[in-house]
């Protein structure tokens, strides 16, 4: 690889080991970690001292002047108190919090930080919980945390989910829009509210134990779970974000992101990081998917980055718009520090390209990492700053927090302790009580193996989730988190994800969830083909069988070795819990929902890739 990396200031970790005499490790960095405030809304009111003219958030708005609408760290730290106050008036507590049914938006990160300003909880979830299906995670969720108020962008899309889950007697706030058959608070009137003596008494109170936020699990094997986020676990978890990114002291960053806040990575890590560094956070109304990406492409061509993150597709989506388009590729990487990746694991070629990109734009590579975290871990635990030649490094615990590994099988299962781990989850003891082990460690439910064996400074390779591993027939293991990482490796960008199936089985299959545009490269007129007739293509299953084969040929036992494979035709569901909005992939639910699929894979029919077998040339099934 040509150029050398680019100077980027992070930190140069300690890693301390310790074994006990049954074997497990605790793994820490030696030191302690810095103060941090007592509350987030401190270092709001830090910066509105220091830089108050400066941009906090900005959201695209054609019509305003520079095409963005933006609220200044001087604005904010007024709206906290006048909102907070007419969030009190309405009778909102942490046993009513208010719950946020719109997506990313200027108004509702005012809405939320004004809530916890007053100690106020605020909810923020997926909005096609609202959106679509009968609403029953909706109902779930109401009940779980008994919710004051709601606030909602365009309340009309809402409508429907409003009337159906909620009493009249949970007020709406509205930033537009009117329903036929219920009353609609103003979002102008919350803006505009006198400050009051009670908003800032209830400020004072606030403090480590406050809980700030509850975020909700995926829900997708039951109900969401609400993960209690206090203050303390927001202000440590930035500390230690501040810790490990230490060039964010040198310089404000700046921050361009679409990832929903329902989820802890942007909800919590991304959005809280230029807060409180005092930098501005560009809210990116694109997304990783064809239709949306084009949003993304046209923000980056005017904002520049400091730090970025995306999910692999969404890099993938754009390194194919960088290799056309060098003003695009220029401003990207005209001042970025350091890029991130999360969400499933990145193939190699992605990993490639984006080091090559970056060397033609500045010269140089610029730093490409990963982490390791949960919505209990807010979230951020695990990190690597130490340039690797490939994907898959998680790092090594951030400072402040333990990491106990407890050998389980084969495997080193993770269980970490810090001041950033969530106390419980609400109203839940029993689903508390079983989160945590008897030394008080969060048992996150993930495997990891040394990077370098024996060497914990070397940093940690994400081993699987230890309720996805299944074993063969045989009784041998499958590690699935690493094998479906190079299963979508190996199939050369044609694969976005996959899902590993073989349990009970005496081989390994996967179903794959293909990226359309890869598949149209391959099929002449691809771009003018339905789904499964592209997916089925000849051209494209030759090209897949020959990916498989290579792939079964490397392996080194049957628990690495894929022989069969068949691609999804229909798309992964948000609503039967298959993937989330941010695109992970749920493998336990996938092969749940798609038992005829697995069925169909076994039993070698109509679109069934097999190694040292013949492809079937019948009519394609739609696998459902």
């Amino acid at each position: 690889m040509d150029g050398t990396l680019r100077p980027v200031r992070v930190w140069q970790p300690d890693v301390v080991m310790e074994q006990r005499a049954d074997g497990t490790l605790l793994v820490r960095q030696a030191g302690a970690l810095p103060d941090y405030p007592l509350r987030l809304s401190d270092r709001i009111a830090h910066w509105a001292r220091a830089v108050p003219d400066r941009p906090w958030m900005a959201e695209r708005n054609d019509a305003a002047e520079g095409g963005w609408r933006s609220c200044s760290y001087g604005d904010l730290v007024g709206y906290l108190p006048r909102v907070g106050g007419h969030l009190l008036d309405l009778g909102l507590s942490v046993d009513r919090p208010l719950l946020i049914l719109s997506g990313n938006g200027l108004d509702h990160a005012i809405a939320a930080l004004s809530a916890q300003h007053v100690g106020i909880a605020s909810a923020a979830l997926a909005p096609a919980y609202s959106l679509f299906g009968g609403f029953g995670k909706l109902a779930d969720i109401a009940q779980q945390i008994t919710p004051g108020a709601i606030f909602v962008d365009d309340v009309t899309p809402f409508g429907s989910a409003i009337a159906a889950v909620f009493g009249r007697d949970i007020p709406v706030i509205a930033v537009r829009g009117q329903l036929p058959d219920r009353e609609v608070m103003a979002w102008s009137d919350a803006l505009t509210a006198p400050p009051t003596p009670d908003a800032q008494t209830a400020h004072e109170r606030t403090g480590p134990d406050t809980v700030a936020k509850f975020l909700f699990t995926s829900g997708t094997t039951g109900s969401p779970k609400a993960v209690i986020q206090t203050q303390r676990m927001l202000c440590s978890n930035m500390e230690m974000v501040r810790d490990c990114y230490a060039f964010m002291a040198d310089e404000p960053p700046v921050i361009l992101d679409w990832a929903p806040w329902n989820h802890v990575a942007s909800g919590i890590k991304v959005f809280n990081m230029a807060l409180y560094n005092g930098g501005t956070f560009y809210i990116d109304g694109g997304k990783p998917t064809p239709d949306l990406i084009g949003e993304t492409i046209r923000n980056l061509r005017e904002i520049a980055p400091t730090w970025y993150f995306n999910v692999p597709v969404g890099y993938d989506a754009l390194v194919e718009a960088m290799r056309g388009d060098t003003a695009l590729r220029d401003n990207f990487f005209s001042r970025l520090k350091l890029l991130m990746y999360a969400g499933a694991g990145m193939a190699q070629h992605t990993w490639t390209a984006l080091r090559e990109l970056s060397v033609q734009s500045v010269g140089a590579r610029t730093l490409l990492c990963t982490g390791l975290g949960a919505t209990e871990t807010a979230p951020f635990a695990l990190s690597c700053m130490e340039e690797q030649d490939a994907p898959g490094n998680v790092g090594v615990p951030s400072k402040g927090m333990e990491m106990k590994l407890v050998p389980t099988g084969d495997k080193l299962e993770l269980r970490v302790k810090g001041p950033n781990i969530t106390p419980g989850y609400w109203r839940a003891p029993d689903l508390t009580a079983k989160a945590f082990d008897d030394e008080g460690y969060y048992c996150i439910g993930d495997a990891v193996r040394f990077a370098v064996p024996g060497d914990a400074a070397k940093g940690f390779v994400f081993d699987g989730r230890i309720a996805e591993n299944f074993k063969l027939g045989s009784g041998t293991w499958v590690a699935v988190g690493t094998l479906r990482a190079v299963f979508v490796d190996a199939m050369g960008g044609l694969a976005r994800d996959a899902v590993i199936t073989g349990e009970g089985h005496d081989e390994l299959g996967a179903l794959i969830v293909p990226a359309r545009g890869a598949f149209e490269k391959l099929v002449t007129g691809g771009a003018y083909l339905d789904d499964a007739t592209l997916f089925t293509h000849p051209d494209a299953q030759s090209v897949l069988a020959q990916r498989l084969a290579a792939l079964a040929g490397k392996a080194t036992g049957s628990s690495m070795r894929i022989m069969r494979a068949l691609v999804l035709i229909e798309p992964l569901d948000f609503a039967r819990g298959e993937v989330t909005d941010k695109g992970s992939v749920n493998q336990r639910r996938v092969l749940a929902e798609r038992a005829e699929a697995v069925e169909a894979l076994y039993a070698g029919g109509a679109g069934v890739i097999l190694v040292g077998g013949k492809q079937s040339a019948a009519k394609a099934q739609r696998p459902a």
